[in-house]
């Protein structure tokens, strides 16, 4: 219990995570000190993550932004003086009414899930922007191709309870490294094989996970679907489909058939470089009769030129096995699609101009580099960035830091830290961290809506994202109400009272209770009698829609774009597959300048096969440069004999390093393409090769 000078406030972990924890800040005096899991809330049940439990150190780091500046040196250098919050806002109001004059659309804004709250990550900053009728950025660089398969197929992003993954006696973990990235789904898999479960992981890297699953299968970078459409194959040929299941809530069962008819598992064994002996046992196991089997499939698999076509051929699975039937069957990529959240009263769309001399222009996050080095109609004169560090986390990175050295481009970062963005920064504006501002929270990996309460005053001059863009509004004669509304007015309006799973969402609940579960049924079984959120009301195995989108309309396989395939050329010269997964101790480039998460990481590393690093006369503990036609980066190779990190012809450098703390100026994203995947124009880190030489020490 809390003494006299103490309180416990209602807190909600920010963070790009499924996980969404619920947390309680002990404050004593004014000052936060200790943050702990919330053990009332059933999902987080009082435990953190490792990097979460240490959250004061970012909060009260010594390397906190806490007064605007200005930059006094060149672009990238870093070099800042403080001035106030006055001079800041009316120098950036100043520079975009200057911008808007000639065209509102060379002004862009650069935001992702630096925080995943709704109100901080987009509410005013969104009116604002669509009022001044600037351009708008298209935010799919982790997940929109994984969304977009998964949609064309289920409808949203709606699946199995995270929580009934306990009571699954088979669970199959694609793409997805839950041990680091979904601590919470992990206790539940770890309770299902207490009572038996068989987990299998499917994934080409030996990650933690697939470490401690029951069996690792490792295909080939992009070559998910190839591998789902041969499990079709002999789920169909073998009899293991639930024909009652697929005759009422399913359509375009016949078409799928005759598509899967030839990914025989020789066929798949050629592409993905699994045994066709492991691709029949998977499938046979997966489709066991009367058993349900629950997959957990994650966002890692769509970083490829096929990343919508895999997710879809993989959603397929659980509709042609009638695993839907129990709650503890199906498939989870994400819970978010069950909220009724109300992005139209957040973000107010239509406050954008109706002006036929500027009509909308839409500016693909995922190639920020080449859209600030194009002199595309018009061209980028001003962007904001916040939320995101793209210098160091987009794709292509040396012509992303070629883009924001541009003195003509006048850029603004709101931040907690000095990140590699940051540094070319001509207006650098301290932020909030989340224990400082108020917001209310849904979750991509749970069914609880949460409010997050301010636990302590700002630190120095910190402010929060909507403070920011109230003000400039005011400075730029944004009459509307809207933009006077508080942070709590905006969080009443987050998700739709008439919604079936949002209705029952009560701000006094909230305000009372922390948080409070979507109104669906524990256990809930989404599917278990069709009622798919798609245009025929059923699990989509052939899709109209995509069809008029001039897409194949079924289940396909689009092999990677670099690959000994489709490029022998480029694979001669550049033989090792590429993939940059999440780093343990990182979250993308958030804790990534923290010295506990620094220390801990050690150095960037590179795991290698022992046997392609034989062939190139590298040894364990080896510096080695990383390279291919688009540039380069240094890391530490890592070997195991006996439990290699990778396969061979595959290497793995965990990330995000900020590129000025990782020793040489670079991170992986040096070698990483601006090249799009095939549906909802997402990022391709996961399709790349390159070539791995010696490097001085």
């Amino acid at each position: 219990m809390p003494t006299e000078n103490e309180q416990l406030i209602r807190s909600v972990c920010p963070h790009d995570c499924p996980d969404t924890c619920a947390m309680i800040t002990r404050v004593e005096n004014g000052r936060a000190v200790k943050v702990q899991g919330a053990r009332d809330v059933p999902f987080t049940d009082g435990v953190l993550c490792a990097k979460v439990s240490h959250y004061l150190e970012r909060t009260y780091s010594d390397q906190r932004i806490l007064h605007p500046m200005r930059r006094v040196g060149q672009k990238g250098e870093g070099r800042f003086e403080r001035i106030s919050w006055e001079l800041a806002l009316d120098t950036i109001a100043a520079r975009f009414r200057q911008v808007a004059a000639h065209d509102p659309r060379s002004i862009l804004p650069y935001s992702y899930a630096g925080t995943m709250g709704l109100v901080q990550r987009s509410s005013m900053d969104r009116r604002f922007f669509h009022r001044l009728g600037a351009s708008f950025l298209d935010r799919t660089i982790c997940a929109e191709a994984g969304y977009q398969g998964y949609k064309a197929t289920i409808g949203e992003t709606i699946g199995t309870d995270p929580e009934a993954f306990a009571d699954a006696p088979y669970i199959l973990i694609w793409g997805a490294n839950p041990v680091v990235s979904n601590l919470h789904l992990w206790s539940r898999i770890v309770e299902a094989r207490r009572k038996g479960a068989r987990v299998v992981c499917i994934d080409p890297v030996r990650s933690l996970t697939a470490e401690k699953s029951d069996w690792h299968l490792a295909p080939l970078p992009g070559t998910d679907a190839a591998l789902a459409l041969a499990i079709m194959h002999v789920l169909i040929r073998d009899g293991l489909c639930d024909e009652d299941y697929i005759a009422r809530y399913t359509t375009g069962y016949s078409t799928l058939k005759h598509r899967v008819a030839g990914w025989t598992p020789a066929r798949a064994a050629a592409e993905t470089g699994l045994n066709a002996e492991d691709i029949e046992q998977l499938a046979r196991e997966y489709g066991q009769e009367g058993r349900p089997a629950a997959i957990r499939v994650n966002y890692g698999l769509n970083r490829c030129a096929g990343g919508g076509a895999a997710m879809r051929a993989i959603a397929c699975l659980p509709a042609l096995t009638g695993h839907w039937r129990w709650a503890c069957g199906g498939i989870l990529l994400s819970t978010s699609g069950t909220y009724g959240s109300d992005s139209q009263a957040l973000e107010r769309p239509d406050l954008y101009p109706d002006n036929p001399l500027f009509p909308p222009r839409h500016v693909n996050m995922s190639t920020i580099g080449d859209a600030l080095l194009d002199e595309q109609s018009p061209p980028i004169r001003a962007i904001m960035v916040y939320n995101a560090n793209p210098v160091a986390v987009a794709p292509d990175s040396n012509k992303v830091r070629a883009g924001f050295a541009r003195e003509d481009l006048f850029c603004v970062v709101h931040e907690l830290f000095q990140t590699d963005t940051a540094d070319y920064a001509d207006i650098l504006l301290p932020a909030t961290s989340q224990l400082e501002q108020w917001d209310i929270h849904k979750s991509y990996g749970h069914l609880n809506v949460m409010v997050n309460q301010p636990a302590i005053a700002p630190l120095g001059e910190a402010r929060p994202n909507t403070w920011v863009f109230r003000e400039l509004a005011r400075r730029l004669g944004f009459s509307e109400a809207c933009f006077s509304e508080t942070d709590e007015e905006i969080g009443a309006l987050a998700f739709r009272p008439d919604h079936p799973h949002s209705g029952n969402v009560n701000m006094e609940t909230l305000r009372e209770q922390g948080w409070q579960r979507l109104n669906v049924p524990r256990p809930h079984a989404p599917f278990a009698e069709g009622g798919f959120p798609t245009p025929s009301g059923k699990c989509e195995f052939y899709s109209d829609t995509l069809a008029r989108r001039g897409l194949d309309p079924l289940p396909c396989y689009i092999p990677p774009r670099e690959g000994p395939r489709t490029n022998p050329e480029l694979a001669k010269r550049f033989p090792l597959a590429f993939v940059s997964p999440p780093s343990r101790h990182f979250l993308n480039s958030s804790f990534a300048n923290l010295p506990r998460f620094l220390q801990a990481e050690g150095r960037p590393w590179l795991d290698m096969h022992p046997t392609d690093a034989r062939s190139r006369g590298l040894k364990d503990g080896d510096r080695v440069r990383i390279f291919n036609d688009r540039g380069a980066f240094h890391a530490w190779v890592r070997l195991d004999a006996d439990n290699p990190g990778v396969r061979s012809g595959v290497v793995s450098a965990p990330s995000i390093w900020w590129q000025k703390l990782s020793g040489d100026g670079c991170n992986a994203n040096a070698v990483t393409s601006q090249a799009l995947t095939d549906m909802g124009g997402g990022a391709t880190f996961y399709d790349c090769l390159v070539e791995v030489t010696a490097a001085p020490l």
